[in-house]
């Protein structure tokens, strides 16, 4: 056991309770579920020193679970993934996580500060549900992951993060729900 499973149930606790809101049209079953696959997938990433869990978004829609954001190397993506598919309730990993190395302080901030440009653009685009979509921004990469409801809201998202001041690149690995 190590010293970090009193802060592992906590954060599973917590994720598993922010993660019920997002997905508003599925049943309390379905919701139940997916917050709990995410945040026992969270906990096992977390409790991993092979994977910098901070850095790495799960999602989980239908025992689909999606994982983003930057990873330093391969070999933490593909740990990553494997975690993800050994997770009870687990029908499906969509492996999203980039590779890119690390950054420095004024890189962080400039990628923080496109992130939340990017995040308000979509947040003002009413036919896009902002909520449901996670963006990342490593070296002006600006990653838009998570689940949507159709192809349209897919690119429209994309189009509207390539518009934002700061972005260099957009990575649209938006899922569409089934």
């Amino acid at each position: 056991m190590t010293m970090k499973t009193p802060l592992l149930a906590s954060l599973a606790a917590l994720l598993a309770t922010l993660a019920v809101p997002v997905h508003a049209e599925k049943s309390a079953g379905d919701r139940v579920d997916d917050g709990t696959i995410a945040a026992t997938i969270k906990a096992s990433l977390l409790d991993n020193r092979s994977t910098s869990s901070t850095q790495i978004n799960v999602e989980s829609y239908q025992g689909t679970v999606q994982l983003s954001g930057f990873v330093e190397s391969q070999a933490e993506k593909e740990v990553a993934g494997k975690i993800a598919s050994q997770t009870e309730g687990v029908q499906k990993v969509v492996n999203s996580l980039s590779i890119a190395p690390r950054t420095s302080i004024g890189t962080k901030l400039d990628d923080s500060l496109t992130t939340g440009r990017v995040k308000a653009a979509l947040m003002d685009a009413a036919d896009v549900k902002s909520l449901q979509i996670n963006v990342e921004t490593k070296n002006g990469v600006a990653q838009l992951a998570g689940f949507v409801t159709s192809n349209a809201m897919k690119e429209r998202a994309g189009k509207i993060a390539a518009g934002v001041s700061g972005v260099k690149q957009v990575e649209n690995v938006l899922v569409v729900k089934p």
